[in-house]
């Protein structure tokens, strides 16, 4: 079976397929995915506009009730979508039933929204005028999304966008084409009308690039590399007219380890936010920065808690750990492990190639120590389940270390001093920060990103992801 592109209403394949390989047996092949080109990227924007005007204009009621089928039908159907992400992308079961349960929860909550939205009406300072301040929809909205989270990052763009009125052209990674393909499927079928949610798949330096090229295009919402997200964000200003654009790019988040700290919290917290989901999150702690006093007594226990973490396929029961996503990031992962020893940190645990009963991307997870922050694997991010220790002093010399990066998603802390806990809140240059908690795994009903170059533009999830799908007008009225 060949899996179309959904453009105006319709399944289409194309002249070109790829097949979608499951990384815990890359003999499994999962289906062939048409990989669309510029063309249908052009006829997907023209049903988008032409379906526009009524959607934009159609009861939130209408919005919220397609939303609520999509969302009921996904919590219905969890088990069956999370097994369908855990063998394209590679996380155990038990974490693709709980993407999958996520996207459902996201489309629930702009179901909601659909019906929450309002206004502001204030008195002008002129006599005998009115003013009312109302939410429009963007227009149609261009979402490109990456494989590490292939259903839950598809929910929550393209959740909100069709909540406020907006239309959709959303183009998943190549990678992992399936899950956004039943996200689509389910959506149409829950009664979208024709042309509100189109679905391209294909490469980004084709689909992706005439999406940000194209003029029928009112707003870019990205997440994926710093590289591509800084290209996309010089092409949208540059564009003709000029595009809105989100960027949800890398991170490098700390998670500081103090003296005080609860020593079995401080490793679960780092066990969870640095190695599992493959280390694959954007909010992964990569950099583990531990005070002296902890220092030993941490690396051995977290130490001891890897040496016990079972690597194995997606989809066996028992599997914490599941394979690397594929060949390429593989290649990064082991190129980075071999990075860490020639600049001199010592490869404390892990960093082999694992063998398996399946032919797969298995890498035993890597923990370095004798880390410096100066070092390329504490300052780039690697995205897989390698991660540093650097010792530091005090909480201190532990703040300066975390904020010296140019990322600034997520930030962590394991401290039972409510002192240390809320200086470093406060000022953590993060946009999430975390007190006893892993820097990985958020809520879905609140703001997410963060700042200096891991994001760009308003905020993703949330009542506050209106700011980006939707656009304000103010009204006057003579009485």
């Amino acid at each position: 079976m060949i899996f179309g592109n959904h453009i105006g209403g319709e399944w289409r394949e194309g002249p070109e397929a790829a097949r979608n390989i499951n990384p815990s047996d890359t003999d499994d092949v999962i289906g062939e995915f048409t990989r669309g080109g510029a063309g249908d990227v052009d006829h997907a924007v023209a049903a988008a506009r032409a379906a526009f005007p009524a959607w934009s204009r159609s009861t939130p009621q209408l919005r919220h009730d397609i939303l609520k089928r999509a969302s009921d039908e996904v919590f219905a159907r969890v088990d069956e979508l999370g097994r369908i992400l855990s063998r394209e992308e590679g996380k155990t079961l038990a974490e693709g039933i709980g993407e999958a349960t996520r996207a459902a929860q996201v489309l629930g909550f702009f179901a909601g929204e659909c019906l929450r939205t309002g206004g502001e009406a204030i008195a002008s300072v002129r006599p005998g005028v009115g003013v009312e301040i109302t939410r429009e929809a963007v227009g149609v909205v261009g979402l490109i999304t990456p494989w590490n989270f292939p259903i839950a990052i598809p929910a929550w763009k393209i959740a909100p966008a069709l909540a406020w009125g907006n239309c959709v052209v959303v183009k998943p990674a190549d990678l992992v084409p399936h899950s956004a393909w039943m996200l689509v499927d389910i959506l149409v079928r829950a009664g979208l009308p024709e042309g509100v949610l189109n679905l391209v798949m294909g490469r980004g330096s084709v689909v992706g690039q005439r999406m940000i090229e194209h003029p029928g295009i009112d707003a870019v919402s990205f997440t994926g590399s710093v590289g591509t997200g800084r290209a996309i964000a010089a092409a949208c200003v540059a564009a003709q007219p000029m595009k809105k654009v989100q960027l949800e790019m890398g991170g490098k988040n700390p998670f500081v380890v103090l003296d005080d700290a609860d020593l079995d919290v401080a490793v679960d917290c780092a066990l969870n936010g640095a190695f599992f989901s493959t280390g694959q999150r954007c909010t992964a702690s990569s950099r583990l920065i531990v005070t002296e006093g902890i220092h030993d007594r941490f690396v051995a226990a977290l130490s001891a808690r890897l040496q016990a973490l079972h690597v194995d396929h997606a989809l066996r029961p028992g599997t914490q750990v599941g394979p690397v996503v594929d060949a390429a990031q593989l290649a990064t992962d082991q190129r980075y492990i071999e990075l860490g020893q020639q600049e001199g940190a010592r490869l404390h645990f892990g960093g082999g190639l694992l063998n398996r009963e399946t032919p797969g991307f298995y890498l035993q997870p890597a923990l370095f120590t004798e880390a410096t922050n100066t070092m390329r694997i504490a300052r780039e991010e690697i995205f897989g389940p390698v991660a540093c220790v650097i010792r530091v002093r005090d909480y201190d010399e532990a703040l300066a270390v975390a904020n010296d990066t140019e990322f600034g998603l997520s930030a962590g802390i394991a401290t039972t001093s409510l002192k240390h806990a809320t200086h470093f809140r406060r000022n953590a240059e993060a946009g999430m920060v975390m007190v006893n908690l892993p820097t990985a795994g958020v809520d879905y009903h609140v703001p997410f990103g963060g700042r200096k170059g891991s994001s760009y533009g308003p905020r993703e999830q949330g009542a506050h992801a209106r700011e980006f799908y939707t656009t304000i007008k103010t009204g006057y009225t003579a009485h």
